[in-house]
């Protein structure tokens, strides 16, 4: 007989002190836990757990060791009209796992029901189709690794996936292409560095499976958005493919990247889980109380309340299902040293009962929490539930991503009617959403393009999704896509349609780069990068979403566009406000912006509700910035005057007078096609007529004195 000592109720999970190893389980609902051993010729050993407090479950084995695969049977009442589905025959995975070792299988033996007959409780054991949970060797050696804490406002976020990311990278070596040593490799490092990038923001990393009827189809769920252990890095992004080796995998990817300057940002999937609905496996939360970390039905509970268009919706109203939450984001952050988080349809963890509630208990634990409220917040700020857009509506600590930034900006450069106002906004910050509640406009992550949706190079190139290569007959996805294929539909050799979409392509990235808030690329875009049309690339383990790097050679003027303006940024704190734009300043009296016609003269009310107009000049007085600097300092920049002309016919600009600046330097016209012109030395006296292309926009600056 083994060796159990009683060990602690917490830490929860499995924790290796170089001696042994504590485990300990959460289930209100079990009557007898097993801790079920496997060993290296597939035997199964297990253990009972008979030490409970506090409805945890948990003893101490002296001799196991990192690299142990471990999973649970609970034993309990399997009643699911009362919400409970515990079948011992089950093997369950941890919730507080830190590794994952093996893939599903899907056979029917990971249902609790049989197929032909869902009435009756399948007893088959699950084991030798499941993966297993790996104890994990904790130390690491960090050196001086320490956090960048890149403020907010000097915040460049890459939203990339560690596998689409270096699958196609020739510089990286083969055997680390799709991994996390991939995304730390110096290539990798210095591109992104050359971008001006100072976070990458990381599609799912926790532990996920794919859905049983993409399998089916021969597809898998590329993108990782079917999380099933909330501590565990993904196992298929480890290079090793030693159990465990994940782990440490992940924090030199870390390492790394902090060593460069660069932050971790994960997107995180708290708000359900792979089990999928009443119909789904039984992997794990389901076995082990499925009451206590799923929403159910009041009036039925075999059935599962869906905030999010996955079957199911986690639990935040169960305090253990919220100390799994935090438990999970403080060990991203302690042990993992990651830099923050972007929560995944973040409305449905504020759904206390059906309304989404923003001083929820979800928002107050992290509020109050000393670690996770010092790390980056970013919220996905809706669900697919009643009212789940709440863009704008998160609290002052949180910022999100601007939804309302990504559909005015698009419709803006497509040449949409009655535009113009919500893209004056949206450039300046939209303080119409986050001002009122005390926020800055670093509240805004701005986006023109992410993961969902088309890619930048696809914005301009189609007017429809093409998904036919999901299987789906081009029914997935949305078609709202604000988009326009300039002429027609895909690829085109037709010289001027082409010439359009690269000025398109140069229009979105400006506008991106060039607004108040924090700008974020999607990985790829710099480089022209297209997913064929397919707007909903969730399955896509291939090249149709994997990063072509042999477009270095052919859009290096691209690249080194997007290059010049993050460095355009990065130099001019006029682009980089802190506060929303005042009007004047309070001590010198200097107005921070100015709206401008197209003739010069300054804008009216009226000229805000001609629903055609489709141009402006905007003057940002770098004079005029009321914040102050890092150590209290007077902060004073160039000015700028960008000339907007986003009407399908060239427009004659008159500048303004030299109240606005005598002289004006030409930085940028998105309309010039070689990457030499870029920032060019062109200058022109205030009262001088500008010639702005069709679709474009022009950035003039005016030097301090």
């Amino acid at each position: 007989m083994r060796d159990v000592w009683p060990g602690e109720p917490y830490p929860l999970g499995a924790t290796w002190d170089g001696v042994g190893t504590g485990f300990a389980v959460f289930s209100e609902v079990a009557e007898r836990v097993e801790l079920c051993l496997f060993h290296d010729d597939g035997s199964e050993e297990r253990v009972d757990l008979s030490e409970v407090d506090g409805f945890v479950w948990h003893g101490y084995l002296p001799g196991i060791m990192p690299g142990q695969r471990y999973g649970y049977r609970v034993h309990g009442p399997y009643q699911p009209a009362h919400g409970h589905r515990c079948n011992p025959a089950k093997l369950l995975l941890d919730p507080y796992a830190k590794a994952v070792d093996g893939e599903l299988q899907w056979n029917e033996a990971v249902f609790s029901y049989h197929f032909t007959d869902p009435a009756k409780v399948n007893r088959v054991d699950s084991a030798p189709f499941m993966p297993k949970n790996v104890v994990v060797n904790p130390f690491f050696e960090w050196g001086n690794d320490r956090p960048p804490r890149v403020p907010y406002h000097q915040t460049v976020i890459y939203e990339t996936h560690v596998r689409g990311l270096t699958m196609r990278h020739p510089d990286v070596p083969e055997e680390l292409r799709g991994t996390y040593a991939g995304v730390g490799h110096p290539a990798v490092v210095d591109h992104l560095l050359s971008l001006g990038v100072t976070a990458v923001e990381l599609m799912p990393v926790h532990h996920f499976m794919p859905e049983h009827f993409l399998v089916a189809r021969g597809l898998t769920n590329y993108w990782g958005y079917n999380t099933m252990a909330y501590l565990a890095p993904h196992g298929d992004y480890s290079s090793s493919g030693t159990r465990g080796e994940q782990v440490q995998e992940f924090k030199a990817m870390v390492r790394a990247l902090h060593e460069a300057g660069i932050e971790v940002i994960l997107d995180v999937v708290y708000n359900h889980t792979a089990e999928g609905d009443h119909m789904g496996p039984t992997l794990g939360f389901r076995g082990i109380d499925n009451a206590a970390y799923y929403r159910l039905h009041d009036a039925d509970r075999r059935y599962y309340l869906d905030y999010t268009g996955c079957g199911n919706s986690l639990n935040v109203r169960s305090p253990h299902a919220l100390q799994l939450i935090m438990d999970s984001l403080r060990y991203w952050v302690l042990e993992m040293h990651v830099d923050g988080f972007r929560f995944d349809l973040a409305s449905a963890l504020a759904r206390e009962l059906h309304d989404v509630d923003r001083l929820s208990a979800f928002f107050d634990l992290i509020q109050q929490d000393p670690v996770i409220s010092q790390v980056k917040l970013i919220a996905e700020p809706w669900d697919v539930g009643p009212g789940g857009y709440q863009v704008g509506n998160f609290p002052p600590l949180w910022t999100e991503w601007n939804g309302k930034y990504r559909d005015t900006v698009r419709d803006f450069w497509r040449g949409t009617h009655s535009a113009l106002p919500d893209f004056a906004s949206r450039l300046t910050g939209s303080a119409d959403l986050y001002e009122t509640s005390g926020r800055r406009p670093v509240a805004s992550i701005n986006f023109v393009t992410c993961h969902d949706g088309f890619t930048l190079a696809d914005l301009v190139s189609y007017n429809r999704k093409h998904n036919e290569a999901n299987g789906e007959d081009n029914r997935d996805g949305t078609d709202d896509n604000r988009s326009w294929n300039c002429g027609a539909e895909g690829p085109v050799e037709d010289p001027a349609i082409v010439r359009l979409r690269h000025r398109q392509r140069r229009n979105f990235l400006a506008t991106l780069f060039l607004s108040q808030g924090v700008p974020m690329l999607s990985h790829g875009d710099e480089l022209g990068r297209t997913q064929r049309g397919n707007n909903n690339a969730y399955c896509q383990d291939n090249e149709i979403a994997w990063v072509d790097w042999s477009a270095l050679r052919t859009e290096a003027q691209l690249l080194e566009f997007v290059r010049k303006l993050a460095k355009l940024r990065s130099r001019h704190p006029v682009f980089q406000r802190r506060r929303f734009f005042h009007g004047r300043h309070p001590e010198n009296g200097e107005r921070d912006l100015v709206w401008l016609t197209p003739g010069g003269a300054e804008m009216t009310a009226a000229d805000w509700h001609v629903g055609y107009a489709k141009s402006l000049m905007v003057y940002l007085n770098g004079d005029a910035i009321t914040e102050p600097g890092p150590r209290g300092e007077r902060i004073s920049d160039d000015s700028f005057l960008l000339l907007i002309n986003a009407h399908h016919e060239d427009m004659a600009f008159t500048l303004p007078g030299e109240t606005f600046g005598a002289g004006w330097l030409l930085e940028l016209d998105t309309a010039d096609d070689s990457s030499e012109g870029l920032f060019g030395d062109e200058r022109w006296r205030a009262g001088d007529v500008v010639a702005v292309t069709s679709r474009s926009m022009q950035v003039l600056r005016r030097p301090r004195e």
